[in-house]
């Protein structure tokens, strides 16, 4: 499923785009953080995923993942982008770290 935009947007090869979770607003003793001493999510929901990895013999190699997926990736992996006013996060599948339950 494409992110919805007047333009679809579909990663290619073996990138996927992530939307990131929100960071929670109130650390764990209670108190509220500012939006400057927040960290950067690591925490989203894969909105789509390329066709797959192009192998040096040609091959292609479908992704591990899948739309919908909640996955943690690297703090500062991927490029940032800005589509219809969200922010996306696209990434390779490499970057990502893990697939949450």
């Amino acid at each position: 499923m494409p992110v919805k935009t007047e333009q679809k947007v579909k990663p290619l090869g073996d990138r996927v785009i992530i939307e990131p979770m929100e960071q929670e607003e109130k650390s764990a003793g209670g108190v509220y953080l500012p939006d400057t001493a927040k960290e950067k999510p690591q925490k989203g929901r894969i909105l789509a995923v390329g066709t797959g990895r192009v192998m040096d013999n040609g091959t292609k190699v479908p992704l591990e993942l899948k739309e919908g997926q909640q996955v943690l990736y690297g703090k500062y992996s991927g490029t940032e982008v800005k589509v219809d006013g969200k922010e996306y996060l696209i990434v390779r599948e490499s970057d990502v770290l893990a697939i949450l339950d």
